[in-house]
Order: C-alpha cells, then sequence, then structure tokens
C-alpha cells in the first residue's frame, strides 16, 4: 500500500511540472498546447489483434492503435520525456483493447519494469497507463535476470533475449491479461505469459497501447 502511495505522489509530481514547463503537441510540436484536437483525433482507437507464441499455447494479443505517426510520438512523450499527463490520452486506446480481449474480470498484470528504467523515469509506464483506465494493476512478474536492448535485434534475437528472464509470484489459480505499451514481435509478452503459467496462472489475453506494424518483404 505504501509503495502506491509514493508511486501516486511520484506521478502527481511529473504531472505537475509538465504543467510549469513550455509545452508543445506531443504529436506535431504545435506550440503551447499538451496535445492539439487534429492529434488527440488521431488517437482514436483503431483495435487490432496479432496472435503470439507462447509455451503452453500460443495467445491473442489485442492493441488499441498502430505504433506509428502520432501514437508513437505519444507514447514515446510519455516513456522518455515524462510527460505522463499524456497517459491520460492513450487511455482509451487501451480500454478498447481490454474490451476486445473480452475479459472485464481478469486480473491485470503489466510487464515489469527495469530497475535502470524506473530509476531514470520514476515510474512504471505500463502500470502508469492501467491506472488512466480506472483499472488496478497487479505486479506480478519481476525480472529474474538482466537483458540486452532488445532494439535492433530481429525476432530469433529477441526470443533468445528474453529466454527465462522473467519469474512471476502470487499467480495461481488467477484469470490473468498482460499489459505492455507496445508489442513488436511479442517475444517479450510470450515470456510473460511462460512465466505466469509456470506459476499457476491462466493467461486469457494479452493486450497493448499499440503495436508495431508488420512491414511485408519488398524482394530486395
Amino acid at each position: 500500500m505504501l509503495s502506491e502511495i509514493v508511486l501516486a505522489v511520484r506521478e502527481a509530481c511529473a504531472d505537475a511540472l509538465a504543467l510549469l514547463l513550455p509545452v508543445s503537441c506531443a504529436g506535431c510540436d504545435e506550440a503551447d498546447v499538451v496535445l492539439c484536437e487534429r492529434c488527440a483525433l488521431a488517437l482514436a482507437p483503431d483495435p487490432r489483434e496479432q496472435i503470439v507464441a507462447a509455451p503452453g499455447g500460443a495467445v491473442a494479443v489485442w492493441s488499441g492503435l498502430a505504433f506509428e505517426g502520432v501514437a508513437a510520438r505519444v507514447l514515446r512523450a510519455v516513456k522518455e520525456d515524462g510527460r505522463t499527463s499524456l497517459a491520460a490520452a492513450l487511455a482509451p486506446a487501451l480500454s478498447s483493447a481490454l474490451a476486445h480481449a473480452g475479459e472485464a474480470n481478469a486480473v491485470l498484470v503489466p510487464m515489469p519494469t527495469s530497475r535502470q528504467a524506473y530509476r531514470r523515469r520514476g515510474y512504471r509506464v505500463p502500470d502508469l497507463l492501467v491506472r488512466r483506465t480506472g483499472r488496478r494493476p497487479r505486479r506480478l512478474l519481476r525480472h529474474a535476470r538482466r537483458t540486452s536492448d532488445q532494439r535492433g535485434l530481429d525476432r530469433d534475437a529477441r526470443a533468445r533475449n528474453v529466454a527465462d528472464s522473467l519469474v512471476a509470484s502470487d499467480a495461481a489459480g488467477l484469470r490473468v491479461v498482460v499489459v505492455d505499451d507496445v508489442v513488436t514481435t511479442g517475444a517479450s509478452l510470450g515470456e510473460a505469459v511462460r512465466a505466469l503459467r509456470a506459476a499457476g496462472a491462466h493467461v486469457v489475453a494479452a493486450v497493448t497501447v499499440a503495436a508495431t506494424p508488420r512491414r511485408l518483404p519488398t524482394g530486395r
């Protein structure tokens, strides 16, 4: 309970600091507005589904937006620039993904944040996004070992990088939905599903705010 209070205070301070600093639209850089009307409209949910492989059976992953354009810029502003107030603008996309997953009563389990990222930001992005939907996250996952940065790795390398990197606790018998901000290949989500199933949970789906669009081969 105390950790939740501390986290809430940190997020409130981050929001207050953002209000004191000069702002521009996170989606298009228009001056003196946190998010312009045009960019806010670009965040209207456009849900899509993909299937991610995981030990014990594949799992459906629902995402509220494509990770490109305005959505990508706003998510990066939340993650890298400390603009936590923008999480409210992304909440409808996550809520839409949750609705399509069809598990209103499931426990929402956020992907864990590394210690380095938490120290740098002062908040956990998946947890923040869950709370902005009005739901409460349950932190049942934790890192068992360090992993390398996934950026620049292909699908197989990503899977090897995160294999057996997570462990779950207090999950036995629970129906859970795994939550993250973005899905790319699904390797990290698949590892989360493995860890939760190993701890006795019934993983019914995974959801993210956005999904990286799959690029078709060009033949070159």
